[in-house]
């Protein structure tokens, strides 16, 4: 009786592993915007729209984006003097800080992200605003490395801060930027969102001021969603830079507003600003961004 050949061993393939070098990919660093955050408002601190601090803080986020590899440009806004949370302040020139990539084509479609960079005149404002400019500016980093669906221009706003009642002394650099952009610009601008006080809380508010579509608004809560980001939603917050491009047509969302005791004064310091909300915010608006 002859015997069958023995078969050979059977191997499982091992699966490739990627190569030792291969890059991971970026995410939001929560512990870098704190960073911003302490600088702005420790190593600045208070910087109403015309101080000589809002201007160190302009030249500062200027250097930041730069270095990133974006074309920075400021342009300049004509503020009155008046009252801002009490305190009497002087008419002058503050900036907008606009970041775009060297190849931007505003021809095309493109997102629009903000925040303001000024504070009332009593405040350090940390989480009003250095809270909105660190994610704006960790977005800005990821966005170089990464990349997003749409190109997007960064604009740190001058002169969000009331110098008076009423829209017409409030948001100048965001109402100077609206009305400066050109036919082709505005018809380009898919949607813009604006970072307001966004270090405070453990559900993220996304907010409209009541004229603009939901649109941008559902897509945020959406993104929030698939990354585990629990939200709260409002449609009548016009208290941010969204609202001078909410009134032009533009969709629009604000996220941010949680109240906190510290509001507008010198207590708010960087420990206000909870790390973990910030990492809920950058990074429900990276998924925002990307998705």
């Amino acid at each position: 009786m002859s015997r069958s050949p023995t078969p050979p061993p059977s191997t499982t393939p091992t699966p490739e592993e990627p190569p030792a070098d291969s890059p991971r990919p970026e995410r939001f660093r929560e512990d870098l915007a704190l960073r911003t955050v302490r600088h702005l408002a420790l190593r600045i601190g208070p910087r109403h729209a015309t101080s000589p601090a809002f201007a160190e803080a302009v030249r500062w986020t200027s250097s930041r984006l730069r270095d990133l590899g974006y074309d920075v440009r400021r342009q300049p806004v004509q503020v009155p003097g008046g009252v801002s949370w009490g305190v009497p302040v002087s008419r002058g020139v503050s900036h907008n800080v606009v970041a775009t990539t060297p190849r931007f084509d505003p021809t095309a479609p493109y997102l629009l992200v903000g925040a303001h960079l000024d504070t009332v005149p009593p405040a350090p404002g940390a989480e009003d605003n250095a809270s909105g400019v660190s994610v704006v500016l960790e977005l800005a980093r990821l966005a170089t490395s990464e990349g997003t669906r749409l190109p997007v221009v960064f604009v740190l706003f001058g002169a969000e801060e009331p110098r008076g009642s009423g829209d017409d002394l409030h948001h100048f650099g965001s109402t100077a930027y609206v009305e400066r952009l050109s036919p082709v610009e505005r018809s380009n601008l898919v949607a813009m969102v604006s970072l307001d006080r966004v270090g405070v809380g453990q559900a993220v508010p996304v907010c409209t001021g009541g004229l603009s579509p939901l649109v941008v608004q559902q897509q945020l809560v959406g993104a929030a969603a698939a990354v585990d980001v629990a939200t709260t939603r409002c449609t009548d917050n016009q208290s941010s830079d969204h609202w001078s491009f909410e009134k032009a047509g533009v969709a629009v969302a604000r996220i941010g507003s949680t109240p906190y005791a510290a509001y507008h004064g010198a207590a708010d310091l960087p420990g206000v600003v909870s790390e973990s909300q910030l990492r809920r915010v950058g990074t429900t608006m990276w998924r925002w961004l990307t998705g």
